[in-house]
Parts: structure tokens; sequence; C-alpha cells
């Protein structure tokens, strides 16, 4: 409810007609610069769409990152750089005010809280709320949520009456505890339930572990189960880890790679969630991470899954399995690290340490962190150069993905060094400055 929400060519997407709308105007109208307001999934396929059509695209979100709530801030960081690099413009941490029009009613202006921009094509895409008017006037008993209460059997406070899709709750398995989520597949499998009870069954709702999943761009996004931020808000102890791989062997064609975060509770190792954000198969890994969710899988448990392997479809070991792998090493101390942010923060406090690039030197060419704390030295000569190094000092080795940095802390270690920790997700995942 903001003034001008309801100017020509400001348009939301709730049923298929607002679509042709909206298809009609880019044909006749001929808009230029397109504003979204909401980094959502509908928000970011948006953005894809319309800066096909031509158009030049600003994404408005009033959150700190991209797909809030659904992805943790490094991971929110890198999707957003892709964004960027796509043509883009992302501003986040704004918020809409109001919508200037032309003289003939269009919409021709946007204004945040921290500026203006040119807009003669609006699409505001900031979240869906379930309609529970019918149920409301039926006098039927709403949830916490604000969809409709529901028991196992998906049965209303009324026995003879059921809701499912996206007016009714959800019971998160994770969580324990009802929640609200639109989701088609849901709505899917609600029906199934519905139509066996209605017929004379007595079929029950096993719950959900809030998996998602939607391409933008060349890139895949995703999530399943919590993410770290919303775990610590459970008050659950947390371990995570970033661990990009490869989605298939690279000598053959077309490997692209997968960036994941892992998230487990700490004294029990059970997995909590796992997200995706990168241009390899990131669903492959999210649809095997959703089934251990639902089956209270451990992290152990999940670095011995037998998955398919063949160069065409896979390396030996599956990027989520080795990102299972390092979580348990960090589990067990064997591994010890620190996330980009971690390394933000030790920057901003002026620490000494020396952030050690252990890649090859044609690496170290092609792209390079924009640190002044960054310090080429191959893995290969590591042993022979590390003698002259300052013992007292903190070392963070790295490379593209981090497994080199991982090996080259464990050198270090058995050198005599007590302070290496190796950065988590290595150039992939790094959210800051690059040089190329």
């Amino acid at each position: 409810p903001v003034p001008g929400i309801d100017l020509k060519n400001v348009f939301t997407l709730r049923q298929v007609q607002d679509g042709m709308d909206l298809i009609q105007t880019l044909a006749q109208d001929l808009p230029r610069d397109a504003v979204l307001v909401g980094a959502g999934a509908i928000g970011l396929e948006m953005a894809e769409a319309l800066k096909r059509q031509g158009l030049e695209v600003t994404l408005i979100e009033a959150m700190d990152q991209v797909l809030p709530g659904l992805l943790d801030a490094e991971m929110a960081a890198i999707l957003k750089r892709y964004l960027e690099s796509q043509g883009v413009r992302c501003l986040t941490g704004e918020r809409l005010t109001s919508l200037g029009s032309d003289d003939e009613g269009r919409v021709a202006r946007v204004y945040t809280d921290k500026g203006e921009y040119p807009a003669d094509l609006v699409v505001v895409a900031v979240g869906v709320r379930p309609n529970v008017d019918l149920a409301r006037h039926a006098g039927l008993e709403l949830g916490p949520t604000g969809a409709i209460k529901v028991d196992q059997g998906l049965r209303t406070s009324d026995p003879d009456i059921f809701a499912g899709g996206d007016c009714a709750e959800n019971f998160h398995r994770l969580l324990n505890r009802p929640v609200f989520v639109s989701s088609g597949q849901l709505a899917n499998i609600h029906g199934r339930i519905i139509g066996t009870n209605v017929t004379g069954g007595n079929a029950l709702y096993q719950g959900m572990v809030g998996t998602f999943v939607a391409r933008v761009f060349g890139y895949t996004v995703g999530a399943t189960g919590l993410t770290e931020a919303a775990a610590r808000r459970e008050g659950l102890e947390v371990t995570t880890v970033l661990a990009p791989g490869l989605d298939h062997a690279h000598y053959y064609p077309g490997a692209q790679f997968v960036g994941l975060k892992m998230v487990a509770e700490t004294p029990t190792g059970r997995l909590l969630g796992v997200q995706a954000v990168g241009p390899g198969d990131g669903a492959k890994r999210l649809d095997v991470a959703a089934a251990a969710l639902t089956l209270g899988a451990t992290v152990e448990q999940l670095t011995q899954l037998n998955l398919g392997y063949s160069p065409p479809y896979n390396v030996a070991i599956d990027p989520l399995a080795n990102a299972a792998q390092v979580l348990e090493n960090k589990l067990s101390g064997l591994a010890k690290s620190l996330s980009p942010q971690e390394v933000q923060t030790l920057t901003e406090q002026e620490e000494d340490f020396m952030l050690l690039d252990v890649r090859t030197p044609k690496e170290f060419q092609e792209v390079r962190l924009d640190h002044p704390n960054a310090f080429a030295m191959p893995l290969g000569k590591l042993r022979d150069k590390a003698g002259a190094f300052p013992k007292d000092r903190l070392y963070i080795p790295f490379c593209k993905f981090s497994m080199r940095g991982y090996e080259a802390q464990k050198i270090l270690e058995g050198l005599g060094f007590k302070k290496v920790k190796f950065l988590e997700g290595g150039v992939v995942h790094w959210p800051y400055e690059l040089e190329k």
C-alpha cells in the first residue's frame, strides 16, 4: 500500500491474465526501464525474462540480500554478483516508498528511501499471503501463520471440510510446527491425501522440509531444510561449511561448479539444511539432501551414500558427499576453516594474517582475490618455501574450491605451524572484490 501502486503499467503476478496483460504492455508500449520490487523467486525469474526482452532492469529489495529467508547471506552474495554480471542492477536494503506517473497516468519513476529511478514498467513481487476469506466466512479456524489450520489428514476445524494447497498450513518436519509455504508440488501432495480421505481412506500428511529451486539466467539456485540463520533463530547449535564442487568429471565436456552450503547440528551431526548456487546441476544435490532430511540422516551417513557415478553425470565423490566429508572433518576438529565473512571481519579489525593462494600460476593470472593480504604460493612449492614464513602469523590457504586449501592446512600443520585455517569455498565462494 504505497502511493502510485495503482498506476498503469504496474503489475503483480497472481493469475495467468496478469502475465498476458504484461506481455501486451511489452508489445504495445515498448517500455525501456523495468523496476522489480522484491528479490524473491518471482522477482529473479522476472529479471531474466525482462532482460531477455531488451529492457534495463533494476531489482529493489527491502532486505539486505536477494532471496531473503531462503538463502544465507554469503550464498545470496554470490547470486547477487552473478545477477549484476548479467546486467541486472540489484539494490538491496532499499524500501519502496512511492511511484510517480507521467501525464497519461502511466508509471514513470520509482522512489525508495534511498533514491529514485526511471521506470515505465514495474512488477511488484513482495511475497504471497493465503487467501482465507472463504474459510473465515465459514467459521473455520485459522492457524498462527494466517493460513487454514488442518490436522494430519488435512481436515479443518470442521471435520467435513478439508483444505490443502496455498491456503492451508504445512507441517515442517525440522521445525516441528506448522508453517505457511506456497508450493505447487505440496498442493499436489495435499490433493492426493484429501482425495484418499474424502473417499473413505485414512492418509496422513507426513510434513515437508522446505525445498525450493529456481533457474536464474544460467544459475541453479535453491535450498532445502533450514538455513544457518533460521537454525540459529531456533536456538540450535550449528556447524556449517561452504564446499563447491564440479557437477561431473572435469575432463568430460560441460562440467560446471555447484556452490554448496551445508548446515548440521553440532552435538549430533544431524543434517539441517543444504543450499545450492551455481551453474552446475544443483537440483540433483538438493533432491538427495531433501530425501536425507526427510529420513533424519546425519552428516556421517551422507559421506557414504552410494550415488550414481559415471563421468558424464557425476564425479567419483558427489559434491554433496564431499560437502558432508568436509563438514564431518570440521565436526571432528580435523579441518579448521574460516568463512569469507570471518576473513572480512579479521580484515576490518586489521588482524595480521596471510591469505595464501595455493593455486597454479596460470589460475592466479586468470582471477584473484583483490585483498591486500593475498599472497601467491603454489601448493607444489609450499613445503620448500614455508620455512621462511614466521610461525606466529595466521595463515589462511585457499584455491578455487579450497580442497587444495585444506591440503595446504595439513601441510603447514605438519611443518609445525599452529595458526592455520583454510578459506571455505575458495575463490568460487568469495563474495567480495575479485581482480581479473
